[in-house]
C-alpha cells in the first residue's frame, strides 16, 4: 500500500467512525473474542479443546452456516454467571461505541444457555446491567431482541417465551423485540408462525433471519407469515424482483452484514456483494457486524471494508448510517434527533 492509499484510509476510517450509527443486527454471543472467552473459560473452570487464543483463531474457518454455528454454540459453553455475560456485553459496548455507534439492538439467544442448565434471569441480568450502565455513561442507547433458534422446534420456542415473560416488567426500558435465527436450511419460517403470532399480539416488534443461506422465497414468508418489520440478511432478495419492489416501496429494512456473508461463503469476494445495488436501487438497507469476534471485523470494520470494495462515496456511507437510524425501533422523536446529528 503506497503512503498516499494509507492516508486516504485512515482518513476514511475516522469519518466512518464520527458517522453516528446504528447497530441492528448482532448477536451478543457472536461478540465473544477468544481471549475473553479463554479468561472465562478459566475463571470457570472449563476445558476448551484449543490449546491457545491462537489455535482458537484458526479455527475460524468457515465452510458454511452450520460450521460456524458448531463453533459458536462450543465456544458460549464459557458463559454460565451473570458476571459473565455482563462482561461479554461491556466488551462489545466499549467497541461499538469507538465506531460511533450511538444506539444498538442486540439479538441473544437464551436457548443457547438455558440447555445447559444457566436460568434465563441470568442471562438477562448481565446483559442489561452492561446495557444500562453504557446507557449512563455515555448516553448510548440500546434494545435487546430475544431470538428463537429455528434448528429448534416451535414448542420450544413457546417454552423459552413463557419463560421470559415474568421478566418483561424488569427489563421492559430494553426487552421490545423478537427474532429468529440459527441455521436457515431446513427450517423455514412458517415454523414459527403461531409463536410469532403470540408475540405480536403481546406487543413485540419483530425481525427474522431470512435470504442469507435459504432462497428469497423465505423472506417473502418471513414478512407475510410472520409479519416481520425488519430482515435480517435478506441478501437473496434480488432473486425475486417482485420481492425487491415490494422492499423497495413499503421501506421494509435489510440488516446486512457484509463481511459475514464473505466468511460464510454467501459471496466469494466483498467486491462481488450486492449492498451496493441494494442501496442505489432505494431498498432501505444497512450495514451491520453480526457475529464480530468470529467474522473479522465490527461494524466501523464493515462500514470500511464495504466503501472501498463497492466503491460507496461519502454520501452513499451517509445514507447507511441514516438508514440504520431510520430502521431501528427507536421512537419517533428520538430517531429525529439522530438522523439530524447524522446530517450535521
Amino acid at each position: 500500500m503506497s503512503i498516499s492509499s494509507a492516508c486516504s484510509t485512515i482518513a476514511l476510517s475516522k469519518f466512518i467512525q464520527a458517522l453516528p450509527k446504528a447497530e441492528l443486527h448482532v448477536h451478543i454471543e457472536g461478540t465473544l473474542e477468544p481471549e475473553l472467552l479463554f479468561a472465562l473459560a478459566q475463571r470457570n473452570k472449563i476445558t476448551l479443546p484449543y490449546s491457545s487464543v491462537q489455535a482458537l483463531r484458526k479455527a475460524y474457518a468457515f465452510d458454511d452456516l452450520q460450521s460456524f454455528l458448531d463453533l459458536y454454540y462450543a465456544g458460549a459453553a464459557v458463559l454460565l454467571t451473570e458476571n459473565d455475560f455482563y462482561d461479554m456485553t461491556m466488551a462489545y459496548l466499549h467497541r461499538a461505541h469507538a465506531d460511533g455507534v450511538i444506539h444498538a439492538e442486540i439479538m441473544f439467544d437464551p436457548q443457547t444457555h438455558t440447555e445447559r442448565g444457566v436460568a434465563i434471569a441470568t442471562v438477562f441480568a448481565g446483559i442489561a446491567r452492561a446495557l444500562r450502565e453504557m446507557r449512563k455513561a455515555t448516553g448510548m442507547s440500546s434494545y435487546l431482541l430475544l431470538s428463537f433458534l429455528r434448528h429448534l422446534s416451535e414448542a420450544a420456542a413457546f417454552a423459552t417465551l413463557e419463560s421470559a415473560l415474568p421478566l418483561r416488567d424488569t427489563y421492559q426500558d430494553l426487552w421490545i423485540g423478537i427474532g429468529l435465527d440459527s441455521a436457515e436450511d431446513g427450517n423455514p419460517p412458517e415454523k414459527f408462525t403461531r409463536v410469532f403470532a403470540r408475540c405480536k399480539e403481546l406487543g413485540f416488534r419483530l425481525v427474522a433471519h431470512a435470504g442469507e443461506e435459504g432462497p428469497a422465497s423465505y423472506v417473502t414468508s418471513a414478512l407475510d407469515q410472520l409479519r416481520v418489520e425488519r430482515i435480517d440478511h435478506g441478501v437473496r432478495s434480488e432473486e425475486d424482483p417482485a420481492l425487491m419492489q415490494r422492499l423497495i416501496q413499503q421501506q421494509i429494512p435489510l440488516t446486512v452484514c457484509p463481511l459475514s456473508n464473505v466468511k460464510l461463503k454467501v459471496v466469494t469476494d466483498l467486491s462481488q456483494h450486492n449492498l451496493a445495488h441494494f442501496l442505489r436501487a432505494g431498498v432501505l438497507v444497512t450495514i451491520n457486524s453480526d457475529d464480530p469476534a468470529y467474522f473479522g471485523g465490527y461494524i466501523a470494520d464493515n462500514y470500511l471494508a464495504c466503501a472501498q470494495a463497492l466503491n460507496l462515496s461519502n454520501d452513499e456511507l451517509v445514507t447507511l448510517a441514516r438508514n440504520s437510524i431510520q430502521a431501528s425501533f427507536l421512537p419517533s422523536d428520538r430517531k429525529y434527533t439522530l438522523l439530524h446529528s447524522v446530517q450535521a
